[in-house]
């Protein structure tokens, strides 16, 4: 069964304060590309991400994200004794010079004096993150099933197309079989004219050079082989498909290059319109099984 390098999963989730919202997904590359953007302040939680990513794909552009946030619940907020002693302090120094030169200034009020910078401190956060972390590990397996679930179902998917395409290129190579077979007597004949020609305007030919030239043409018109390697690579096909492993992308990918090696090999020697067109059908057929194996694991 393969896998595709193509799938999506996200969640999201809560604990205390804090809340998250996770996002993985992954399109086609060479390689394995894993890229995490996770807070830097849960210490070891990227490693452990990274390893569980490592373990499940084999190819793909990996990007994983998580945004967590805090909420302030009112509590966020402590007074600062030592600033407010200070504030008091130079009120009352403004009070006692200004009486001391005869003016009267408004009476403070309690919520003037607390509205003025430095008086309140942000709380300090929590410092143990440990159960946020061991919260977020727990949650990312499920993620990741999600995740390569997705990648499962694109897979079966992207299975079923090769293999149609795969069963064409088969039907194909047997119209290439049975036109190769049908044209033997055409071709004979035009051999034994042009051999028969050659022996009536030419004098002094060497027989046996004459025979090893005849029979280095039957074997460059002879595309039994092709068809037999075409056969063979259809059959490899089918057998990396149904690999347990799943992880074959990259032996389709060469394996689409010998499919077509012995497609250009077939139209060179086809010295016929129709296996021609059998030949360039073959190749188109080939350029669609190989743009889908970019996407197989």
């Amino acid at each position: 069964m393969i896998m595709s390098m193509t799938g999506f999963a996200a969640a999201r989730g809560a604990l205390g304060p804090h809340s998250w919202a996770w996002e993985l997904r992954s399109v086609n590359a060479k390689g394995l590309d894993l890229r995490l953007r996770v807070p830097d302040w849960l210490d070891g939680l990227e490693t452990a991400l990274r390893a569980e990513l490592g373990k499940a794909v084999k190819r793909g552009n990996i990007t994983l994200s998580l945004r967590i946030q805090r909420s302030d619940d009112g509590g966020g907020l402590q007074l600062n004794s030592a600033a407010l002693d200070v504030v008091l302090d130079a009120l009352a120094e403004t009070e006692r010079r200004a009486e001391a030169r005869g003016l009267v200034l408004e009476p403070s009020r309690a919520a003037d004096v607390l509205g003025l910078r430095g008086v309140w401190d942000a709380a300090a956060a929590e410092d143990d993150t440990a159960p946020l972390l061991a919260q977020l590990k727990g949650e990312f397996p499920d993620l990741l099933a999600d995740f390569l679930s997705m990648r499962k179902t694109e897979g079966t998917a992207l299975q079923k197309v090769l293999l149609d395409q795969l069963g064409r290129v088969e039907d194909l190579a047997a119209q290439a079989a049975a036109l190769a077979e049908a044209r033997k007597p055409a071709m004979a004949e035009a051999l034994r004219a042009n051999v028969a020609r050659l022996l009536d305007t030419a004098e002094g030919v060497d027989g046996d050079r004459l025979a090893q030239e005849l029979a280095l043409l039957t074997v460059k018109a002879d595309v039994t082989e092709e068809i037999d390697r075409l056969r063979a690579h259809v059959a490899t096909g089918r057998g990396l498909l149904d690999d347990p492993q799943g992880a074959v992308g990259r032996k389709l990918d060469f394996l689409m290059q010998e499919f077509n090696r012995e497609a250009n090999t077939l139209c060179a020697k086809s010295q016929s319109g129709e296996l021609t067109a059998v030949g360039l059908e073959l190749k188109a057929v080939i350029d669609q099984i190989r743009e889908q194996v970019q996407n197989v694991e």
